[in-house]
């Protein structure tokens, strides 16, 4: 009954595998540590060192850890980055997520949830965002996301496996017992960045482009914590073991907030100011991405426990100052 955390090394990985542990719950992380860190994931919990892309490593883990579910995390992110380099987000996230299917084919695995993504709306709507909204990606990532998924419709239909595709909008925050959070190197997401500004480790802070059709001109987006993401995790795992249905659903607060509201929040919590620098946009960012999480809400009973930007900043700077810190006393 041990679920397969790949990525669980990495920054929403390692917050699946605490409360996957909190709840004692037999665990395994597949992890190749290109991003992740041996330190994230805890002492008591089997660490593999390797690709899941690797099908006999891949067999290998499945059957001696006797796994029954995967909850699939790794894979690149990083929007600009696959628009520079699309080969190696298709090779990461679409063929090595096939990879991994087959492996759970041919291991008998009955339950898959998938760290799939927002990307997948392309530029989004002015309504918050059904699961039934036009799928249409603007970028590598995205395209290279809703291939998976659809990977994952297919092979359940032909080989009777149950999957939940959790579509994350923007993730942020930390462990709020300080045991985990974002470590990730070269880190892009806005309220990591500005927590090194915070501290520090940046001497400014850019925003991509103040243009866009938002009320101030910066980008929207509905930020999560990631404790409440990898809740929503446990329960997708709850459901399929439950009904055996398959589920695709947003993972969302159903509010969004600007660039320049976050970067507000941040100065307010940290009680630090520190230089913001305008640029231009990055390509493949949309100008609006808010979820509807009805469906999270009603199939899952999720209920999110840090619903609140000031929250999920604290948490996040928390953080921040303790790695701050440990690089101090190194």
């Amino acid at each position: 009954m041990t679920v397969l955390v790949t990525g669980g090394a990495g920054y929403i990985g390692s917050h699946m595998v605490l409360a996957l542990s909190d709840a004692r719950r037999p665990v395994v992380v597949l992890d190749d540590l290109s991003t992740g860190s041996r330190a994230a994931v805890p002492s008591t919990v089997p660490l593999v060192q390797g690709c899941c892309g690797d099908e006999g490593l891949l067999d290998d883990v499945i059957r001696d850890h006797g796994v029954t579910a995967i909850v699939h995390f790794a894979g690149s992110i990083v929007v600009p980055d696959s628009v520079t380099d699309p080969l190696g987000y298709y090779l990461n996230n679409t063929v090595r997520s096939r990879a991994l299917i087959a492996a759970a084919v041919r291991g008998g695995v009955k339950s898959f949830v998938f760290s799939s993504t927002a990307a997948v709306y392309g530029e989004g709507a002015a309504e918050p965002l059904r699961e039934t909204a036009a799928l249409d990606p603007v970028s590598p990532y995205g395209a290279s996301k809703l291939m998976t998924e659809r990977m994952l419709s297919d092979a359940s239909r032909a080989h009777g496996f149950a999957y939940a595709a959790l579509r994350y909008f923007n993730v942020a925050g930390a462990d709020p017992a300080g045991r985990a959070g974002q470590s990730t190197p070269r880190a892009t997401h806005l309220i990591k960045v500005a927590a090194e500004a915070v501290t520090g480790k940046r001497d400014r802070l850019q925003i991509f482009g103040d243009d866009y059709p938002t009320p101030d001109g910066t980008c929207v987006r509905d930020y999560i914590h990631v404790s409440d993401l990898a809740k929503a995790h446990v329960l997708a795992l709850d459901h399929l073991a439950r009904t055996g249905e398959n589920l695709v659903a947003n993972c969302g607060y159903g509010r969004g907030a600007s660039v320049l509201e976050v970067i507000e929040s941040v100065k307010r919590v940290s009680g630090v100011d520190f230089p913001v620098e305008r640029a231009p946009r990055r390509p493949g960012d949309p100008a609006l991405l808010v979820a509807d999480p009805a469906r999270a809400r009603t199939t899952l009973g999720w209920r999110p426990d840090y619903d609140d930007l000031d929250t999920i900043v604290g948490h996040a700077l928390a953080w921040e100052r303790k790695i701050a810190a440990r690089a101090a006393a190194e």
